[in-house]
């Protein structure tokens, strides 16, 4: 029950229609909460790009790209050895040759813009940001003979760069969605169309690079001798910043008398030339040891093992609430038969009111628990075992709160169909499906295993809600389990998997059963102080979402939480100094992230890794 607590909507409201046996597994937070897809963590350059006028076509598409790409990209060995400070220079100069290739086309689109576009004000700003190309292109030669390596050297193109440019000076002749070139564009609007187009597919590029520069800077103040301080800076800074707003506005201005099958045109535009920018980042070559992806990190003999919570870190909403609205609705529909059967009558109402106040009174007692358990003073390093006792008072709770469920006969009667169905329906968290079946893609060339350990009180919810995205085979999932009569609930629990201790355990567990000749890793994903134990317990613990009681009761007991692109770049500066893994179980130190973008990022790498 603990995820009634930390959502308030999870409480039932007013009896729904008739019509919505599923209305809890649609049930969405508003755009602006903690599932909202623009990072949290990494957000710098988006939290300037919401200068652009609310409603704007510009900002729409970053927003949409946000998550995901903004993550793959940063998550990548070349930018984070960079970040590190740690990438060689091989590296970088072919970065830098690779760029100019890019550069160059993107003046190149630049001129074809300027001559498509039809308003003198807009011309002039597209001089300006073809200027500011050429400047970065000197840059580029600049930093190269600081290095004493010769700009003019020959280095040809690799794939992902050809393939970035051929598409945008393709975009930029009129060759858009089975377009011929601009030859056949006779009219002003045509014209002004393509220059749309254009700049559509080049916004996305200086909005990310801007993006990419505020989140370096950060490790510049750590190091004042960073040997790419130049490239930083220049992303970094106010000018470049600027140099993106002018051409999200532009791309807003251009877009305004388009229609709506045009704007999306644009906007696959933008998502395609975000994905090639990722392709490009993850084809640079880095011949060194780097921390992520993970599976890259892992040797070919190493095992990882992946390990999840359910509810709210996978999901949306808490899955208790969608098991007491459907056990409330079959009564009501029972009732409303006539039928002869061994459902308990009580009316709907009265079982709604039951569950409520089983719902307040696990809420209040709940803040009462976690006060109890915390130290009076906060320890200055982790004290895992004064965690652990005062997790036992915890785990006690929880089994007091589910035998009381159980008692109140709540969950009697459901339908496994019903239980099914809404497994279905249940929205995953934004991510959360990608990275699942990534692994389902990939799983034959990694050699590693996914567990789930879910308080959940019907694991049927969960293997229907991961079935019906395609991501069950190779789950293992741990979960309690209803008590069924034929396909109806007795309203009893197998009760499995209660506390944060039952999880604990089986992680050990699980952990003690594999057999591997090489190193043994381990990842704990959650969101709760129900899975704090499991996510000290593992190398790298990662938390998804923003609860502030994980948060208090971590701090108080010594765990430090840290962002984990910032993580992962400090383990960067180490990977070649340590022979060991630099990842270690009960470090202190807990990774967060702002969605299951970053995770699949740095577990898994992204689609091109």
């Amino acid at each position: 029950m603990r995820g009634l607590l930390r959502r308030v909507y999870l409480r039932l409201p007013p009896f729904p229609p008739a019509t919505s046996l599923y209305y809890w597994s649609r049930t969405r937070p508003a755009a602006a909460g903690p599932n909202h897809p623009i990072p949290r963590r990494m957000s710098t350059s988006s939290t300037a790009a919401a200068v652009v006028a609310e409603g704007s076509a510009a900002r729409r598409f970053w927003i949409a790209a946000a998550s995901r790409e903004a993550a793959f990209a940063a998550y990548t060995p070349f930018l984070v050895s960079l970040a590190a400070g740690a990438l060689r220079l091989d590296s970088f100069r072919q970065y830098i040759a690779q760029d100019a290739y890019f550069l160059h086309a993107f003046a190149r689109a630049y001129e074809m813009a300027e001559e498509c576009a039809d308003d003198d004000d807009d011309k002039a700003t597209i001089v300006v940001l073809r200027k500011a190309i050429l400047r970065e292109l000197n840059l580029h030669a600049s930093v190269l003979q600081e290095w004493g390596v010769d700009p003019n050297k020959e280095i040809p193109p690799i794939p992902a760069t050809t393939k970035y440019t051929d598409f945008l000076l393709a975009t930029s002749t009129g060759k858009v969605d089975g377009g011929k070139g601009s030859d056949k564009m006779v009219t002003p609007f045509e014209k002004t169309k393509i220059a749309a187009y254009t700049v559509g597919a080049m916004t996305p590029c200086m909005r990310l690079y801007a993006y990419l520069g505020k989140e370096l800077a950060v490790f510049l103040k750590q190091d004042e001798n960073h040997p790419y301080k130049k490239w930083i800076e220049t992303y970094a800074s106010s000018d470049f910043e600027n140099n993106a707003l002018q051409i999200e506005e532009l791309l807003d201005k251009l877009s305004v008398s388009l229609t709506g099958e045009e704007l999306e045109i644009i906007g696959k535009l933008y998502q395609q030339a975000m994905r090639l920018e990722v392709e490009f980042f993850s084809a640079q070559p880095v011949d060194q040891p780097a921390v992520a992806p993970l599976s890259r990190y892992c040797g070919p003999k190493d095992k990882l093992l992946i390990f999840c919570d359910f509810d709210l870190t996978c999901t949306v909403v808490d899955s208790s609430a969608i098991l007491a609205e459907i056990a409330i609705l079959s009564h009501q529909k029972a009732s409303q038969g006539g039928a002869d059967s061994s459902l308990d009558r009580t009316k709907s109402a009265d079982l709604r009111n039951s569950w409520n106040m089983l719902s307040n009174q696990y809420m209040e007692e709940y803040e009462q628990c976690i006060a109890s358990l915390l130290p009076p003073e906060e320890a200055r390093s982790l004290d895992y075992d004064q965690l652990y006792k005062g997790l036992e008072v915890l785990s006690q709770f929880e089994k007091l709160a589910n035998s009381r469920v159980v008692d109140s006969g709540v969950l009697r009667g459901m339908n496994l169909d019903d239980i099914r169905k809404a497994g279905e329906r249940l929205i995953l968290q934004d991510g959360c499906k990608n990275f699942f079946q990534k692994i389902g893609k990939t799983r034959e060339n990694l050699n590693l295993d996914v567990h789930i350990l879910s308080y959940c009180w019907c694991a049927d919810l969960i293997r229907s809600a991961f079935s019906s995205v395609g991501c069950l085979d190779g789950l293992n999932i741990h979960s309690n389990e209803f008590a069924f009569e034929g396909s109806v609930s007795t309203g009893h629990i197998n009760r499995q998997m209660e506390s944060p201790l039952d999880k604990a355990e089986k992680f050990k567990s699980i952990k003690s059963d594999v057999g591997s000749t090489g190193t043994l890793l381990s990842v704990y994903v959650g969101d709760s102080v129900g899975d704090l134990l499991c996510l000290l317990e593992a190398d790298i613990g990662i938390v998804v979402g923003s609860s502030t009681t994980l948060r208090r009761v971590g701090k108080q007991f010594g765990v430090s939480f840290v962002p984990l692109f910032t993580g992962l770049v400090e383990k960067q500066r180490r990977i070649e100094k340590e022979e060991s893994s630099i990842f270690k179980a009960r470090s202190g130190i807990l990774y967060t992230v702002s969605s299951w973008s970053e995770v699949q990022a740095f577990i898994l790498g992204n689609d091109f890794s």
